[in-house]
């Protein structure tokens, strides 16, 4: 094994270490979907005045800007230019390290460190270009996506303020924009309508707001986290698009290529992994395992990275369903009742392929039927519905085995 990959697996071994000592206060963050957060939560965010201070000090920040010019300098490699990797370095700190220490800080990550020894890799040649490029891209990109996350957690905080409310919601827009390329890509891979879907959530937020409907806005705030999620799962594991697709195809003819689009499948999971790891941990870790560098890339064997996926999906379905049950009556059961409803769209062309149209036909008509009886608080409807979605969802996972 070259240097650079040597460099590269240590990387990656790390990343699984780390990852899986924040995976709960990650997964927290994409669970804990009502208004009300715990106690514990609200003990961790900062004081209002150095929270003003520090909203103050980042919409001063072009952080689209920042990144797309980063980007722009890493590109260069594409075209087999050399990258000003000072340069990058000086943009990262003084433009995007300070928000990504601050989703560090929230949701126990490790991504400054992950960006800046990649960063630090490719100036001293110990890693190729082009692979730093993704390692950047695609976890900025999830600096992003928890920012989103984090805007939408303070907009519920502040409930009763709607004008901050609305600021929070705006500056959650204002990142998924940067975001939005993305999602656009995979709606051109795989024919699906996630750019609808997101911007049809955001509308929901904003009129809930207007309505001040609690219910409403969480239940939005899970279109677009959820679609995000998908987006993820769609670049990485899903057929025949994801990277784990890509690099196995490139192994056969190019062992370069199909590192790079290793590394950058292992980028896009670190967004979705954490979640997966929390309720399918034994699927989460083989898929990681796959995406590690340290994994022979001849080796990758993209469908059971998407049979993982598929089982580790369903099962964090069935939880939310779980979830769904114990809370009936209360508005966490109906959120979670979507969720577990948006985890099965997740895996829609998967689940058309393993069992049929007509079973993906059936099994979304009987979540959207769930999902009426949690918010009608109809328990005999309720009662009815769960166990046939609960015996689908078991048959999706053996199916995927």
């Amino acid at each position: 094994m070259s240097l650079k990959w040597k460099w590269l697996a240590v990387f990656a071994a790390a990343a699984l270490a780390l990852g899986a000592c924040g995976q709960s206060k990650q997964t927290a963050g994409t669970e804990k979907e009502s208004s009300n957060q715990t106690a514990v939560e609200k003990q961790e965010k900062p004081k209002e005045e150095e929270k003003t201070e520090n909203e103050k000090e980042e919409a001063e920040v072009d952080y689209a800007g920042a990144f797309s010019e980063a980007l722009a300098e890493l590109e260069k490699a594409k075209q087999g230019g050399a990258v000003d990797f000072g340069k990058v370095e000086s943009i990262y700190k003084e433009k995007l390290q300070s928000l990504v220490q601050k989703r560090d800080a929230e949701f126990e990550d490790t991504l400054d460190q992950h960006i800046t020894n990649a960063l630090a890799a490719g100036k001293d040649g110990s890693l190729e270009p082009l692979v730093v490029k993704q390692i950047f891209d695609k976890l900025m990109q999830k600096v992003f996506y928890t920012t989103i996350k984090h805007e939408f957690t303070e907009a519920e905080e502040h409930w009763a303020n709607k004008e901050e409310v609305k600021e929070e919601l705006k500056e959650a827009k204002t990142f998924y924009a940067i975001l939005q390329s993305t999602v656009e890509k995979r709606d051109a891979a795989y024919g699906t309508k996630l750019v609808d879907a997101i911007n049809g959530a955001f509308a929901q937020m904003e009129q809930a707001v207007q309505n001040d409907d609690a219910l409403s806005f969480a239940l939005g705030k899970q279109v677009v986290d959820k679609t995000l999620m998908k987006t993820f799962y769609l670049a990485s594991g899903a057929l025949p698009h994801g990277y784990a697709a890509k690099a196995a195809a490139a192994a056969k003819e190019n062992a370069e290529e199909a590192k790079v689009e290793q590394a950058e499948g292992w980028a896009f999971y670190q967004s979705v992994y954490p979640y997966m790891k929390r309720h399918a941990a034994e699927e989460a870790d083989y898929i990681l395992k796959q995406f590690d560098l340290q994994t022979d890339v001849k080796t990758l064997d993209p469908k059971a990275v998407n049979h993982a996926f598929v089982r580790g999906w369903a099962k964090v379905a069935l939880h939310e369903y779980e979830e769904s049950k114990e809370n009936w009556g209360q508005d966490k059961s109906v959120i979670t009742a979507l969720e577990g409803a948006l985890f099965i769209n997740m895996i829609e062309q998967d689940i058309k392929t393993l069992l049929g149209d007509k079973a993906y036909t059936d099994l979304n008509e009987q979540a959207t039927r769930y999902l009426e009886a949690a918010k009608a608080k109809n328990k005999a409807e309720g009662d009815k519905w769960l166990p046939q979605i609960e015996a689908a969802l078991q048959q999706v996972i053996e199916k995927a085995k």
